[in-house]
């Protein structure tokens, strides 16, 4: 509960019309490239979806969207249609299969690029990444691990220091 990677999201599937999404608390930025992971394993509806299409879309959900994303997170897919279910709104994505979600203020769309068995920890490429600019909040939200959550939303700068370490291009 002392270490968090990032904001809790949203993650979505497609296999044939069968559209899904689940809640995931902690997603993990591998680096400065768009590399990214988190874990899910076989008791999960998605984890079946993932395997068979090997992409997904990584959505970022604001502050205000808390109580939906964390009541995703409480059923399956597997009988529940969660776009419907929750009043969410799926978008066509530019380069794979998987749903946008376009009350997100960010979606990622992934590739597969990994999966370790052992760890049941997917590694994600990102391919195209969307924010909302009509979106009125930046905040996210973020998992502590007990079942309560912190929201942030003040940012700041220390890139100068940071300049010679910082890869070009970012």
């Amino acid at each position: 509960m002392l270490i968090e990677p990032g904001p809790v999201t949203l993650v979505t599937t497609a296999v044939g019309r069968k559209k899904n999404i689940m809640t995931i608390s902690w997603t993990l930025v591998m680096d400065f490239t768009p590399k990214l992971a988190f874990v899910t394993g076989a008791w999960n509806h998605s984890f079946h979806a993932l395997m068979q299409s090997q992409e997904c879309v990584i959505a970022i959900p604001s502050v205000d969207m808390a109580e939906t994303v964390v009541r995703i997170g409480t059923c399956s897919g597997a009988d529940t249609d969660k776009f419907r279910e929750f009043g969410l709104t799926p978008a066509k994505a530019k380069t794979i299969k998987a749903p946008l979600i376009a009350e997100c203020i960010a979606n990622i769309e992934c590739r597969v690029i990994d999966y370790v068995k052992k760890h049941d920890l997917f590694v994600l490429q990102g391919v195209q990444a969307w924010i909302d600019p009509a979106s009125h909040t930046r905040r996210t939200f973020h998992a502590v691990g007990d079942g309560t959550f912190v929201a942030d939303g003040r940012k700041f700068t220390h890139r100068a220091l940071m300049a010679e370490k910082i890869p070009p291009g970012v």
